[in-house]
């Protein structure tokens, strides 16, 4: 069984990674004619309180106690209202592609805020140098988005999703350290309900309700993301985050804007260029680095124990 364990967390990262990539334009989709936060909101008390209830019901599982509830409510404001509900709100002044490029610093902040909390998950030379070689790869993916940071129009959509991915770093390092001891779907259930309810208020005070639309594009996006995006990924990265250092998982941020270039390709006929072929295969190399990183710390670890 503990063999088994790895590979499982790999998998769901897996599932994460190629998931989490589409959700970028089913979201954009969605806001185009729904407004942000209530959008969001909707998506994730919808898919919370689906998760909640199955596991009340059928995973036969009682109803947390407050300490659990509070960690797991904290978790979601930093996740969900601030990281998934800002990522929606900007995507409405800037283009999905450029959110993907400023969502895959997401590593690097991860890396600062464990550094600060924890010894064990400091990283070593070759994971910082995977997370710089694959922020590079990324970074030429996208490159010709980056003139959108000269607009004015697109400034507060860039503060927005800067401070979404710094939110949600924090709030995967929170459910890291207190996700030790209680159940990790009932705990992902929690996470996207409370989330989806802290967002009222800023619905309250940042929606346009006039500019509600229900037209089948957003009602096909918001069923996918319920299902897909939300209940589906979110457990496979809430197995993984559990299982896995963060420096492994926090790679995801790193695939999601390849498969977004790949959906551009294949759906919408984007251009697929050398350059693009180039700047996947450096990222690749930085996962690569990281993992290598990894496999050499724990070899480390282990040859310091035996030597005690």
């Amino acid at each position: 069984m503990n063999n088994q364990r790895p590979i499982l967390a790999f998998i769901a990262l897996a599932a994460v990674c190629l998931i989490w990539g589409t959700t970028y334009l089913a979201l954009r989709v969605g806001v185009t004619d729904f407004p942000p936060f209530i959008f969001s909101a909707i998506r994730q008390v919808a898919a919370g309180s689906i998760l909640v209830a199955f596991m009340l019901f059928f995973g036969k599982l009682k109803f947390p106690e407050w300490r659990v509830i509070r960690n797991q409510a904290i978790a979601g404001f930093f996740m969900f209202t601030m990281g998934n509900g800002l990522v929606g709100w900007a995507e409405v002044y800037v283009s999905s592609g450029l959110a993907a490029i400023i969502s895959s610093m997401v590593p690097i902040w991860i890396i600062l805020l464990n550094m600060g909390v924890s010894q064990d998950e400091r990283p070593n030379f070759p994971i910082v140098a995977g997370l710089l070689v694959g922020l590079s790869g990324i970074i030429m993916i996208f490159g010709q988005h980056l003139n959108e940071f000269s607009n004015p129009t697109y400034q507060w959509g860039i503060g927005a999703m800067f401070i979404a991915n710094i939110s949600w770093a924090a709030g995967s390092v929170w459910i890291k350290k207190k996700n030790q001891d209680s159940n990790l779907f009932m705990n992902a259930g929690l996470q996207m309900l409370f989330g989806g309810l802290f967002m009222l208020p800023f619905s309250v005070v940042l929606d346009d309700y006039s500019k509600i639309q229900f037209t089948t594009s957003t009602i096909l996006a918001l069923i996918y993301l319920v299902l897909i995006g939300s209940l589906v990924a979110y457990i496979c990265f809430t197995y993984a985050i559990k299982k896995l250092p963060m420096t492994i998982v926090s790679l995801y941020a790193y695939i999601n804007p390849l498969v977004a270039v790949l959906l551009g390709w294949i759906l919408l006929g984007e251009k697929f260029t050398l350059n693009i072929f180039i700047a996947m295969i450096i990222t690749v190399a930085g996962v690569y680095l990281v993992n290598r990183g990894y496999q050499l710390r724990k070899e480390w670890k282990s040859q310091l124990a035996e030597g005690k």
